[in-house]
């Protein structure tokens, strides 16, 4: 009985009409955009692809030897050309698990002798024509093709190759020529491919759209999307048409490259074809939307996806994740993974990566934390990117206990995820949040030990601890060790010092700006104008606005919100007004008020307490105006400090303005349904500003 392996079979010529291209012709981004069928590019039919080396037709004998015989003494009969099976024929898929099996279990079929020569000339490439040569059976064009395709080593297989090109009689040489390319394509040997391809087209061989997919796709598995466009622009010199798997290849290519619109309009061209995409395609169309920053672009391709009845695979949701916490949304990255879920896909690696890295962008602890332990839970790794992501992210918000227990499980793992300089840096951090110093002071001779020296970050946190437990004198100690290890100070570290100065008491202050003076020396100055009772509110507006224009957008919202807790600490409650008239004409705060004939809202959610207790007072005097105009106040009245995410904050602002409004008997209580949120109505604020004595700011 012959076992017969084949594949479908291939269509002899297009249904399409020939290309019209010359070879000189040049295939541009802008003629695929713009040509509309009959084009001589597109339509791109399905009919001209089959399956990858569909020529294969594989006879082997099984039970009857004398088959064997016959095959030898009639070559042409394992000629390339379609025979009729016999009675003792059977037809087997080629995708079949049978195959291998077959082939396995009967070790004396004509392939499995061509698999162990095809072992042999990659072991012996010096004897490569006398193998060849000395082979039991004349070798036929099949016999070639299979040699080709079982081997692994590149260079062997070109040997291989020419020896075929010298001693064969063959009729198609490019069939040899792309099993030639598709082992170069295994080891992901790009100069050689592309080099068999000009020898190929030397030698007058005119490949097809088979040699193109296999370099293609050889382009793609070696990163290289620009030689992925450059030999897929070449296809119409050949009058060859591009497939629905070439195209969704190029998709993700010219996506790489730059050049969306053509990766758009080859998709757009393909859901005009009513092909039927695959998941992978929709992923790399999602990826080019985010990597162009169109994020709704990326969700709503998403959903077209679903409607069209294409399941998302995990590649599909780890791209769009990736999307959506590159966008900031993580409230959409929480979103899509519960589908995921839902769906039965069960996460990788990188599924993780992004959503630790969305949440702990986004300071959602809780979601961080709990994808941290269901990979601790399931025993998959976490590299130190991971740890330090969610050390920073506990520093930022106070979580100093699981900022501790993720430092230990650091230290308890294997080589390779032992803590660096920036998780020693953010458990510092940490424990300046709540003032630790001796834990912050520990941790550092701890990270000195371990061989790492103490950085920018590290300086700036210890100041601030130092500066919330009032210990002016190791600011200055630490201040002058950053300079003797010649680490200059930059803006955060200046507004470091800026935000020391707001709790320094007033004994110490002239230790803090030196410290200020000699980080910089325009930071110094405007902050000795403020200080100084003389200084004309010009020359001190001049001096900040351009301090303001010189610093980096990062700091200027820091930097305001310590000027103006400087002046009101010292009672100068002009100058902060001025402050914060001058960061509002320079867009640093976003308007504050929000007025309408139903309510009217003071918004101060970023706001230090000194700053905020500012616009307050401005807020306030606004309203009186207006009754005194008689004009009526709308019905709601508000004040939105936001809420703070700060474990050891105490409420921070908010809970800072509640203890303030009740000393200026204000009649604003936090709504209980609204955090963050302080309402009254017209009526009791009117009878209050009506009975009310300026307001005094202090802080104590």
């Amino acid at each position: 009985m012959v076992l017969h392996i084949a594949s479908p079979p291939t269509t002899s010529s297009p249904s399409t009409p020939p290309l019209s291209y010359s070879p000189s012709s040049s295939f541009s981004s802008s003629q695929l955009l713009h040509i509309k069928p009959p084009s001589p590019l597109f339509p791109w039919s399905t009919a001209q692809r089959s399956n990858r080396f569909s020529f294969l037709r594989l006879r082997v004998s099984l039970e009857d030897p004398s088959l064997q015989t016959q095959e030898t003494q009639n070559p042409s009969s394992s000629s390339l050309s379609a025979s009729k099976p016999t009675r003792k024929s059977i037809w087997i898929n080629p995708n079949s698990s049978r195959v291998d099996a077959l082939r396995r279990h009967h070790s004396d079929s004509r392939y499995t002798r061509l698999v162990c020569l095809s072992v042999s000339l990659e072991s012996s490439p010096g004897d490569i024509s006398r193998l060849l040569s000395s082979f039991p059976n004349p070798l036929t064009e099949l016999d070639a093709v299979l040699l080709l395709d079982n081997m692994e080593n590149a260079d062997a297989a070109i040997s291989v190759l020419r020896w075929f090109h010298a001693n064969l009689k063959r009729k198609r040489d490019v069939i040899l020529f792309n099993v030639t390319l598709k082992v170069l394509r295994k080891t992901h040997n790009w100069d050689g491919v592309e080099a068999l391809m000009c020898e190929m087209l030397e030698k007058g061989v005119k490949p097809d759209n088979i040699t193109f997919s296999t370099v293609l796709s050889c382009a793609r598995l070696c990163n290289l999307p620009g030689k992925s466009v450059e030999w897929f622009e070449k296809m119409p010199e050949f009058g060859l048409k591009p497939d629905k798997i070439t195209c969704c290849m190029m998709i993700d290519s010219y996506g790489r490259v730059g050049n969306v619109d053509m990766a758009l309009g080859i998709y757009d061209w393909a859901r005009t074809q009513k092909w039927h995409l695959d998941p992978v395609t929709f992923a790399n169309v999602i990826r080019i939307y985010g990597n162009t920053g169109n994020f709704d672009g990326a969700l709503n391709l998403y959903e077209e996806m679903k409607a069209l009845g294409v399941k998302p695979n995990l590649l599909t949701y780890n791209t769009l994740l990736h999307a959506m916490s590159k966008a900031g949304k993580p409230w959409y990255v929480k979103s899509i993974y519960k589908e995921m879920i839902d769906s039965d896909i069960l996460p990788s690696n990188i599924t993780y990566f992004v959503l630790i890295r969305s949440y702990a962008r986004a300071r959602y602890a809780a979601d961080a934390l709990a994808a941290y332990r269901e990979i601790r839970e399931k025993g998959m790794e976490l590299d130190v990117l991971l740890y330090n992501m969610l050390l920073s992210m506990c520093a930022d918000i106070g979580y100093v206990d699981e900022a501790v227990e993720l430092f230990k499980t650091m230290k308890a793992t294997e080589d390779g995820c032992q803590p660096d300089c920036w998780s020693y840096s953010s458990l510092i951090t940490a424990y300046a949040c709540n003032g630790n110093v001796a834990e912050a002071e520990r941790t550092l001779n701890e990270m000195m030990e371990a061989g790492f020296q103490p950085n920018i970050v590290v300086f700036t946190s210890i100041i601030q601890c130092y500066g919330k437990a009032k210990r002016i004198d190791d600011v200055v100690r630490s201040f002058d060790r950053l300079r003797e290890v010649g680490i200059s100070p930059d803006d955060r570290f200046c507004g470091c010092l800026l935000n020391v100065l707001t709790q320094t008491p007033r004994g110490e202050i002239g230790k803090v700006i030196r410290c200020i003076e000699e980080s910089n020396s325009q930071l110094g100055s405007v902050v000795k104008l403020i200080l100084d009772v003389e200084t004309t509110e010009n020359l001190l507006q001049k001096e900040a606005e351009q301090l303001f224009r010189d610093i980096s957008k990062d700091v200027r919202k820091g930097y305001s919100n310590c000027l103006i807790d400087v002046c009101v600490n010292t009672n100068q409650l002009g100058t902060a007004s001025l402050l914060l008239n001058l960061a509002m004409q320079l867009g640093i705060y976003l308007p504050m008020q929000s007025k309408s004939d139903t309510q009217w809202y003071l918004h101060v959610k970023h706001l230090s307490f000194g700053a905020a207790l500012t616009a307050l007072e401005a807020w306030v005097d606004d309203m009186s105006r207006a009754i005194e105009d008689g004009e009526e106040l709308p019905p709601l009245l508000g004040i939105y400090t936001g809420h703070w995410k700060h474990k050891y904050a105490g409420g921070g602002l908010a809970s800072a303005l509640e203890s303030h409004l009740r000393q200026l008997k204000a009649p604003f209580y936090e709504a209980p349904d609204k955090a963050g949120w302080f309402l009254t109505t017209n009526i009791a604020a009117k009878s209050w500003l009506n009975s009310r004595n300026p307001a005094t700011l202090v802080i104590a």
